[in-house]
């Protein structure tokens, strides 16, 4: 049963999964949707004994839920909301995992369910209204380091004007890419390395500061290699920047976790 009842679910959605597989594949913030069903379901095959001790009890309140996720499935196509069509699919597969297994089935598989919801996009409108403040706040942040430095500056908004260079902190230098990921991978870590369930959420609320905390520091880093070499400043060692600096925020996320843990013990 709960094998047809996914295959007709993925045969029912599957343009639209076609499509967010492919955003994956091209779009440069949604590289790790492709890890995101693969962990969620390692997660829940990991729960296997616990959900063979359980037994089966049907709520037809998940079949609701599933007609709600057709009616929103429908709806967004037809108003060409992309992230509400798509998210449609999670509402479905949580009322067929509701209606075939039961409120206890869906007790222990809330949290790898949970987890899908960092396959989806942001919806373009909400994302813009992020991350123009996020630009705003690394600029003038790099802006007062480099001053701090002796480094002269001039901020117009988002773009800095150094004397051997200009830094624009366009969308994709928001820090919004580094914060999905990290929140995603805050979330994972929590799961593996500590039984606290509270935990998780400190730790994903934790990422949100040190992700804009990183990219403040990319783009001031940014700022100082270019002073001296600008060639340093782009192409591969711009890259490569960005992803030490966001092995150190994961780090980080990792040290403010064993300073919970510690502080948590004392208490």
């Amino acid at each position: 049963m709960l094998a047809w009842f996914g295959g007709l679910l993925m045969a029912c959605y599957a343009p639209l999964l076609y499509g967010l597989v492919r955003q994956w594949a091209t779009g440069e913030d949604m590289g790790h949707g492709f890890f995101v069903p693969l962990v969620a379901g390692f997660i829940a095959w990991r729960r296997r004994g616990e959900l063979g001790a359980v037994q089966a009890a049907p709520n037809y309140w998940g079949l609701v839920v599933v007609v709600c996720g057709t009616v929103q499935m429908v709806l967004g196509t037809l108003a060409a909301q992309v992230f509400l069509a798509r998210t449609a699919f999670l509402m479905s597969l949580v009322g067929a995992v509701w209606f075939l297994g039961g409120t206890r089935v869906l007790k222990i598989l809330a949290f790898p369910l949970f987890l899908l919801m960092f396959m989806f996009p942001i919806p373009a409108i909400v994302y813009a209204q992020i991350t123009l403040p996020l630009q705003l706040f690394a600029s003038s942040v790099a802006e007062t380091v480099l001053n701090l430095f002796g480094i002269p500056v001039l901020r117009d908004g988002n773009v800095l004007e150094l004397a051997n260079q200009r830094i624009s902190v366009v969308e994709a230098c928001s820090g919004m890419r580094s914060l999905i990921s990290l929140a995603f991978l805050a979330l994972v870590y929590a799961y593996f390395f500590d039984r606290k369930t509270w935990m998780r959420w400190l730790l994903l609320a934790a990422t949100v500061p040190i992700a804009i905390a990183a990219n403040a520091a990319r783009v001031t880093l940014m700022g100082l290699i270019g002073e001296y070499r600008a060639d340093l400043a782009q192409g591969f060692l711009h890259l490569a920047e960005g992803w030490v600096l966001f092995l150190v925020a994961l780090g980080m996320v990792v040290v403010f976790h064993r300073l919970v843990n510690r502080a948590f013990t004392r208490v």
